[in-house]
């Protein structure tokens, strides 16, 4: 694998073991290289100056009142442009959706599968959004008891299903095989999803979907 494909990866944590950890794991698989490992903010504003970083992994709670958020605010003021993806032991509910609307391209938990951080790397490097299970369920129970203004259209019983496979990070290919559908149905679906929403990305349809999906357009299938 040529040294321009390789995923270059920041961490960002400041649990000094779990960073070295999750380095080491990262650093098995031919298809990532950790360029910097940070504990703070400014630390790793420095590493982003110094290399090419093509994707930032970040807790949300850093310690000292610092959070995540300040490092992606932070971040996009010094013009990065990579992705940013966090993983984390938990948030509250509003953080969650304020992290999507920061434009993070998913969110891990830090209880899940070494096996499916791999996984979800991959996927958001391919331009898929991921959000774990978990989190996913906890959003939904707090969207579901918000009380929303409808200003969406209704969606058809296809166009909702294909929502849950964006929220499940699927691929369109993936998301027409599990619905016996062409990937170019999938395709149309979507179309008429960033339509009817006003959004033009996955990740901005599903920041949008959960904070109004609960009250405008019902339960997930």
């Amino acid at each position: 694998m040529s040294g321009e494909s390789v995923i270059q990866l920041l961490l960002l944590d400041d649990h000094t073991l779990f960073r070295v950890m999750l380095s080491r794991l990262l650093d098995t698989n031919s298809a990532f290289h950790v360029v910097a490992q940070c504990s703070t903010t400014p630390e790793a504003l420095k590493a982003l100056a110094e290399h090419r970083v093509d994707l930032a992994l970040l807790d949300y709670d850093l310690g000292n009142r610092e959070t995540g958020f300040d490092f992606i605010r932070a971040a996009r003021e010094a013009k990065y442009r990579g992705r940013i993806f966090i993983v984390t032991a938990g948030m509250a509910d509003a953080d969650y959706i304020r992290a999507l609307g920061h434009g993070v391209c998913g969110i891990f938990l830090k209880s899940s599968s070494p096996e499916l951080l791999l996984e979800a790397i991959q996927k958001v490097m391919a331009g898929e959004t991921w959000i774990d299970q978990n989190c996913l369920r906890t959003l939904m129970e707090a969207v579901n008891d918000q009380a929303v203004d409808v200003r969406r259209n209704e969606l058809s019983d296809r166009e909702r299903h294909v929502l849950r496979g964006v929220f499940s990070g699927w691929s369109n290919k993936e998301i027409g095989a599990k619905l016996a559908i062409s990937e170019a149905s999938v395709k149309s679906a979507l179309q008429q999803l960033f339509l009817k929403t006003g959004v033009r990305t996955r990740s901005q349809l599903v920041r949008v979907a959960l904070e109004e999906y609960g009250s405008v357009w019902g339960p997930l299938p």
